[in-house]
């Protein structure tokens, strides 16, 4: 009798037993095992835009130029040099509301960031003020590339750090540096040595279906004019190297050999009447030269000093001999939104979009935009045929503004 009570006890203190233990393995499982996974977040891949990038069906491709957003934390980082009926409420968000505008107005095909895209010292997290600024451009699924200014790394990253992340985020095109030195022969490529971070090129293909959809019809360079810099003693805004020009100028001379030795039938009249494949490029601060536009003939408003450095590394000198770059887009000076012509070259300023960067009260935030057009033979494309530019304002009417054409293949 004895023998039975002691097992009947057992089995109870037995099920009491398990039953705790199930209830503990339970509450771990519902209620903290999240807090006691170390490294086991969940993974996403970056969305990756259709490439390579090319014309649309209709012969054209557009570009937005963004530059100087001087995105700092969001809602709480108030706006610069706007009207006092206009201050109240007025933050960032005025910022990426402008961006998301430009987007649904124009619906470019690609969208080039030149640089300050955030300010520094008012961005509490590099990271954080980086995807905020970008989000309108990634909601929209559009390919994008952005290069540094003088004011990006000022935060919590470095500018390596910052072309890393910006390469990494979605539909993003952008790339830290070139992979390969384009003058080294193609049996034996070798790392290139560069200076700055986010010193690219980016090639866009004809029309899909057309007999340039294999083709590069036109080239973007994209380069980083660096931050600051002291020169014998004094501090100066800093300059595109000798090692980028090199680079730049390996890039060229390999796009016009690929063009010379392409033996596409079907692609004859575009090499016949093509010699060389145009160019664009963006940076962000401007070289020396321009400050000679003062005195000559301009498409816009020329508002304020130029900014740049005190070093002249002869950026216009390598461009004029390269004889691909049509036009160079560029930013730093806000108030600056002209186009003038250097030695066959056009330099466009963007003019300043971000609300928390200087401007000038009444004077309304903008934003340019950049068509390439191909022209059309009797029975295809023939390469790009006109660059035309314009600029749109951030007002009621989204007004656009000073329509021009930068380069005809026929004058």
């Amino acid at each position: 009798m004895e023998s039975s009570v002691r097992e009947t006890s057992n089995i109870r203190c037995t099920f009491v037993y398990l039953t705790l233990l199930f209830a503990i393995l339970y509450l771990l499982q519902t209620l903290i095992s999240h807090r006691l996974i170390i490294g086991c977040q969940s993974v996403t891949l970056k969305k990756n835009p259709p490439l390579p990038l090319r014309f649309s069906s209709d012969g054209k491709f557009k570009i937005l130029q963004v530059a100087d957003m001087h995105f700092g934390n969001g809602l709480v980082t108030r706006c610069r040099d706007v009207l006092p009926s206009e201050f109240d409420g007025c933050s960032d968000l005025n910022t990426t509301r402008f961006l998301r505008r430009l987007i649904d107005e124009e619906r470019p095909d690609f969208v080039a960031f030149t640089g300050d895209n955030i300010f520094g010292t008012s961005a509490a997290d590099a990271a954080e003020s980086l995807f905020k600024v970008f989000s309108p451009v990634m909601e929209s699924r559009l390919p994008w590339a952005a290069i540094l200014g003088n004011h990006d790394q000022e935060s919590t990253m470095t500018r390596e750090e910052l072309m890393t992340l910006i390469s990494l985020m979605d539909y993003s095109v952008s790339q830290i540096n070139p992979a390969e030195d384009p003058s080294s022969p193609a049996n034996g490529r070798m790392a290139v040595d560069i200076d700055g971070f986010g010193n690219y090129d980016l090639r866009v293909n004809g029309p899909p279906g057309s007999y340039l959809a294999n083709s590069t019809v036109l080239n973007l360079y994209f380069l980083d004019s660096g931050d600051r810099a002291t020169v014998n003693g004094f501090r100066t805004y800093g300059w595109i190297k000798e090692s980028q020009l090199r680079w730049l100028r390996g890039v060229s001379q390999g796009l016009k050999e690929k063009k010379k030795d392409s033996n596409q039938p079907a692609a004859a009249e575009f090499i016949t009447r093509r010699a060389e494949t145009p160019s664009l490029a963006f940076f962000h601060i401007p070289v020396p030269e321009i400050r000679q536009l003062y005195f000559k003939e301009i498409v816009g408003q020329f508002q304020e000093g130029v900014a740049c450095s005190a070093v002249n590394s002869g950026v216009l000198q390598t461009l004029v001999a390269m004889g691909d770059v049509k036009a160079v887009f560029i930013g730093h000076d806000h108030t600056n939104d002209f186009c003038g012509n250097l030695d066959g070259i056009w330099f466009c300023y963007g003019g300043g979009i971000g609300y928390h960067g200087y401007g000038r009260a009444g004077w309304p935030r903008r934003a340019r935009i950049i068509v390439a057009e191909l022209g059309k033979g009797e029975k295809a494309w023939t390469g790009v045929e006109r660059i035309k530019t314009w600029k749109r304002l951030d007002d009621e009417k989204m007004s656009k503004i000073d329509e021009q054409v930068l380069w005809d293949w026929n004058s």
